[in-house]
């Protein structure tokens, strides 16, 4: 299996040498990296040269808080009842430290294609770093596998990504009027708003979350001293 990979990169880095910034096989499974700008280019290349005819998703990663910690424990980890740690932070504490400078990523936002070759029975994992935190926008791929339009539309809700060309790029999880993107690291745990029907009005209306954060800190039982199980 590891073979079939080596070749299968050995082939990616002849044709596409230029535009790949960083390869990975690990799991058995084989990841490029490119830059955004070279997203719609090599996706058709690898639709229409390597066979990989079928997109079996899209999705976004925002990497702003990537390879960061909290928890400076043997037992504790970053994940989990950390999240509500801090509401000032977003669920990120004060005492965050970097725990890995070689895990920072090219840009905070990326966009990850997942490939598959029915031909050759091979998968390939694309991710595309967006150029801009502010303003991330990369090229759409529904001309080339007119199933990603969805899950363009998916990253465009939750994450805010811009798919340059999409045909219909609204939102499609969040209303209508949602405020912000529910999975960018930095937006509230709670939200922006809260939504209720006032019967005085005869409508729905927004207004300011009135949910007060809270502290989600696992508790930890301990026995007293000599006591057992019963």
């Amino acid at each position: 299996m590891r073979q079939t990979l080596t070749q299968l990169l050995d082939a990616l880095d002849k044709k596409l040498s230029s535009k790949i910034t960083s390869t990975n096989i690990a799991f058995n499974e084989l990841t490029i990296e490119i830059n955004a700008s070279d997203s719609h280019g090599v996706c058709e290349t690898l639709r229409d040269e390597f066979d990989f005819d079928q997109l079996i998703d899209v999705c976004g990663v925002d990497y702003s808080h990537y390879g960061m910690d909290e928890w400076q424990t043997n037992s504790a980890t970053g994940t989990g009842f950390s999240r509500g740690f801090n509401s000032k932070t977003h669920g990120r504490g004060q005492s965050v430290k970097q725990v890995d400078a070689e895990a920072k990523q090219p840009a905070r936002y990326a966009v990850v294609y997942h490939l598959m070759s029915i031909t050759n029975n091979q998968r390939l994992r694309v991710k595309a770093f967006c150029a801009e935190d502010e303003f991330p926008i990369i090229d759409s791929v529904v001309d080339l596998w007119p199933s990603a339009n969805w899950f363009e539309r998916e990253a465009f809700d939750l994450f805010g990504i811009v798919f340059q060309g999409h045909p219909d790029l609204r939102r499609l999880l969040t209303d209508y009027g949602f405020i912000g993107h529910p999975f960018r690291k930095d937006f509230p745990l709670s939200g922006n708003v809260e939504m209720r029907y006032d019967a005085d009005k005869g409508r729905v209306v927004y207004e300011p979350v009135s949910i007060e954060p809270r502290v989600l800190v696992p508790r930890i039982v301990r026995k007293a001293s000599g006591e057992t199980n019963a």
